[in-house]
C-alpha cells in the first residue's frame, strides 16, 4: 500500500504516472504546455487516458539545464495543482525545493518527487508532518553536469546504497516506509552501459521500496546499431519491461499506450507456468 496524500495505492497493479511540464526547456516537451491553462487540459487528457498521478514539473532537469528561482517555479506549477485538484488523480509536484513542496502540498499535491532525495536543506522537513508520498531518486551530479563524465566502480551497488541512505534519512525524520518510493535516476548521470545495468538490478531496488521508472523519451540503452532510440514505442517496451521486472510506477509521456502496455505486463508476469 502506498500512502499518497488523498489517495491510497493499493500496488497490486502497476500505476502510471503522466508527466505534465510547465517549462519552456524540457527535452521532450518543453514549451508546449508552459501556458497554466494549456498545461491542465493536458493534464486532463492524461487522467482520462488512464494516469492515476499527474506529475507536475516547474523545472527541467533534461542535461544541461539551468536552474529555475522558486519564485518563477511557483508561478509556473500552483495555477496548474489548483486547476487539476479534482481531477480524481493523485498529483505529484517535481521539484527540489523545500519552499515549492510545501506550497504545492498546501494548493493539493499528494506526491513530492524529488530528483535530489530530499537532500536539500529543510527539505526532510518539509514533507515529513504530511501525508505525501514521496520519490527519493538516484542522480551522480546536478542537472547541468550530471552527463559530462558519468563514473561508478558498481552502478547498481552505489545507487542502491545511496537509495537505502535516503530512505534511512527518511525514516529517522519520521516518514513511514507507506509513504516512500525510490527511483534508480535513469539518464541523471549515467551512461547507456550505466542504464542498462540498472534495468538488470530492478528487482533489488523493489526490494527496498516501490520502485518508479523514468524512462520515456529518453535515448539511454540505444537500438540497433547502437543508435539512440527515444520514440513513443520504445518507451512503452522500455515501460512494459520495467513492470515486468518489477516496477510498480511508470513515469509516461504517453499515458494511453503505456497503460495498456502495462496491464499486459502484469498479466503475463503473473500468469502461472503451464503443467
Amino acid at each position: 500500500m502506498l500512502t499518497c496524500g488523498r489517495f491510497d495505492f493499493a500496488l497490486d497493479r502497476p500505476l502510471v504516472m503522466g508527466i505534465v511540464n510547465v517549462t519552456p526547456d524540457s527535452f521532450s516537451d518543453g514549451g508546449r504546455h508552459a501556458d497554466p491553462a494549456r498545461a491542465i487540459a493536458h493534464g486532463l487528457r492524461l487522467r482520462e487516458a488512464g494516469a492515476a498521478i499527474l506529475d507536475i514539473g516547474g523545472e527541467s532537469t533534461r542535461p544541461g539545464a539551468a536552474p529555475v528561482d522558486e519564485a518563477e517555479e511557483l508561478r509556473r506549477v500552483l495555477p496548474v495543482i489548483e486547476g487539476l485538484r479534482d481531477c480524481g488523480a493523485a498529483l505529484s509536484i517535481d521539484t527540489t525545493k523545500p519552499g515549492v513542496m510545501a506550497a504545492a502540498l498546501a494548493a493539493g499535491a499528494d506526491m513530492v518527487n524529488d530528483v535530489n532525495a530530499l537532500r536539500a536543506p529543510g527539505a526532510l522537513d518539509a514533507v515529513a508532518n504530511t501525508r505525501c508520498a514521496i520519490c527519493l531518486m538516484h542522480m551522480q551530479g546536478t542537472p547541468a553536469t550530471m552527463q559530462q563524465a558519468p563514473h561508478y566502480d558498481d552502478v547498481a551497488a552505489e545507487v542502491r546504497d545511496f537509495l537505502r541512505a535516503r530512505l534511512d534519512a527518511a525514516h529517522a525524520a519520521g516518514i513511514a516506509q507507506a509513504r516512500l518510493v525510490c527511483d534508480p535516476g535513469f539518464g541523471f548521470g549515467k551512461t547507456a552501459a550505466h542504464n542498462r545495468a540498472l534495468f538488470q538490478a530492478l528487482p533489488r531496488f523493489a526490494e527496498l521500496a516501490p520502485v518508479l521508472v523514468g524512462l520515456s523519451r529518453k535515448s539511454l540503452f540505444g537500438g540497433s546499431g547502437g543508435r539512440p532510440v527515444a520514440g513513443a514505442a520504445a518507451s512503452v517496451a522500455a515501460a512494459a519491461l520495467a513492470v515486468a521486472r518489477g516496477a510498480a510506477i511508470v513515469r509516461a509521456h504517453d499515458v494511453a499506450e503505456t497503460v495498456e502496455a502495462v496491464a499486459v505486463a502484469r498479466v503475463l508476469r503473473q500468469t502461472d507456468a503451464p503443467r
